[in-house]
């Protein structure tokens, strides 16, 4: 298994530096990741969570780190979290990150159930850009990343709201793109592959799941966080600002059929 990138090998993007990064679900897994990546360019990172441990202790490896309770399925409080957010520093980079890909039998699903997952894996990043575009628009300038997953690609068994959910992330990308692009904001989302978080290593991660994903990679080894951080910071950065309206994949070669 390849090891994590070094530091010292990771792309400068000086573009990043003192610019206001908002990042839905970044106290933990990717969202974690994210956060650090981005506090190495020298970049203002706020994380949006409801998970205060895990931020308390991100918050002791970035000093810097500002976090803000909220719970992203109450869009009266998601709104007033970036509202403040926006008086306090203007948001530069919104990345709404925040999922859950919990697994549930087709039968058993109820509508609760559907709703709630609609609700953190699309609603809020649709309520969330529009709320974060309001500034950027009138500075002519911002950047938006939707996270998806290839999961509705591959068509996954027992995650029938989130596999919809995500597939939507690529509808509302382009849609925001076209509606934003004119006030120059940029929108793409960004598509990980099997990545090895926290919670999957908790919850689902085995030998046997590691080998048969090996086997549907064209790439042998794991993904992990950093390398979904690596391409984010790119779409964030100004060395990308022809890209909009995309869906970067980035999954090892993961065979979706």
């Amino acid at each position: 298994m390849w090891e994590p990138l070094s530091a010292s090998l990771r792309a400068r993007y000086p573009s990043l530096a003192g610019r206001h990064v908002v990042i839905s679900g970044g106290a933990s897994g990717i969202g974690a990741a994210l956060a650090m990546a981005f506090a190495a360019q020298q970049a203002r990172v706020t994380v949006l969570d409801i998970d205060d441990s895990a931020a308390s202790a991100l918050g002791e490896r970035l000093p810097d780190l500002r976090y803000r309770h909220c719970d992203l399925t109450d869009i009266d409080s998601l709104r007033a979290a970036l509202r403040a957010l926006e008086r306090e520093a203007p948001i530069d980079v919104l990345i709404s990150n925040a999922a859950d890909d919990r697994r549930q039998a087709f039968f058993e699903i109820e509508p609760a159930d559907w709703d709630r997952s609609q609700a953190i894996n699309l609603r809020a990043h649709f309520f969330a850009a529009q709320a974060a575009a309001h500034g950027m628009r009138e500075r002519g300038r911002g950047t938006i990343i939707n996270l998806g997953s290839v999961a509705w690609m591959r068509g996954n068994p027992a995650m029938s709201g989130y596999t919809t959910a995500k597939a939507g992330i690529h509808g509302l990308t382009r849609t925001l793109a076209r509606e934003l692009g004119p006030h120059g904001i940029r929108v793409n989302s960004l598509v990980p592959g099997a990545v090895v978080t926290d919670k999957q290593q908790r919850l689902w991660r085995t030998p046997e799941q590691d080998a048969e994903f090996l086997a549907l990679q064209a790439l042998g080894f794991r993904l992990l966080p950093d390398d979904i951080a690596a391409m984010a910071m790119f779409l964030a950065a100004d060395d990308s600002r022809g890209c909009t309206a995309q869906a970067f994949v980035v999954d090892a070669g993961l065979t979706v059929h």
